[in-house]
C-alpha cells in the first residue's frame, strides 16, 4: 500500500481524543511510508491527519472541490496549501472519484455525514466492482459499534450478500487494521465496472 484515502470528520470535538488519534495515524503512516491522500482541507481531524503526516515527512495529497476551498464560515481558507499536492476538482463526486484513482485503500476514522458518505460509498463501489481495494474502518473509541452492527444487521436481514458481509474490515487498533488491508482479498463483484468510468 503506497498510498491510502483517509475519511474523517472536518471538525474539532471537544474530546481532544479524537484530534490526537488523527494527527497519529497521519504520522504513523508516514512512517511506514504509506502517502496520505485525504479531503484537502486544513479543519478539524482532515486538518490534523494532514499535519500529523506532513511533520512526519509523508506525502499528504488533498482534493478538494472548488466549492470548498473558502467556506469555513467565516471568511476564512479551508484548503490546505502545505499538503505536497493540492487537487481542486469541480465536486464532490469528483473528489471521491479521485480519492478512488490516487490510492490503494480507504481508512475511515471517526466522521459526520460527508465521512459517512465517503465509507459507504468505497463500499458500494466494491460490490460494483469500480475497486477491489480494502476498505478498513479505525474503531477508535467504539465509536463505530453502532454502525458495525447496523451493517451486521442490513446481512442478517438479507440486504448485504454473503460474499460481501466481509468487505469492511474494522479494528480499533491502526496497526492491526493495516495489517489485514495488507492482507485483503478482493471480493467478488456484483458486476465489473470500469473504474475509468468514475
Amino acid at each position: 500500500m503506497k498510498r491510502l484515502a483517509v475519511y474523517c470528520g472536518s471538525a474539532s470535538p471537544e474530546d481532544p481524543r479524537y484530534v490526537a488519534l488523527a494527527r497519529e495515524v497521519g504520522a504513523t503512516l508516514a512512517g511506514q511510508g504509506i502517502g496520505v491522500v485525504y479531503g484537502g482541507g486544513r479543519l478539524g481531524l482532515m486538518g490534523a491527519v494532514a499535519s500529523g503526516a506532513l511533520e512526519a515527512g509523508g506525502e499528504v495529497i488533498g482534493v478538494i472541490p472548488e466549492a470548498l476551498t473558502s467556506r469555513d464560515g467565516r471568511g476564512g481558507e479551508v484548503a490546505n496549501h502545505d499538503c505536497t499536492e493540492l487537487h481542486v476538482v469541480a465536486d464532490m463526486h469528483e473528489r471521491k472519484a479521485a480519492f478512488t484513482r490516487l490510492s490503494d485503500g480507504f481508512v475511515v476514522l471517526p466522521g459526520g455525514v460527508g465521512t459517512m458518505d465517503e465509507l459507504w460509498e468505497a463500499v458500494s463501489w466494491a460490490q460494483l466492482g469500480y475497486h477491489s481495494k480494502p476498505v478498513g474502518v479505525l474503531n477508535a473509541f467504539g465509536f463505530y459499534d453502532g454502525l458495525l452492527e447496523f451493517n451486521r444487521h442490513m446481512a442478517a436481514v438479507g440486504f448485504v450478500r454473503p460474499a460481501h458481509r466481509g468487505i469492511i474490515l474494522a479494528e480499533t487498533e491502526l496497526d492491526l487494521l493495516l495489517a489485514r488491508m495488507r492482507a485483503h482479498e478482493p471480493i467478488v463483484p456484483i458486476v465489473s465496472m470500469d473504474p475509468n468510468t468514475l
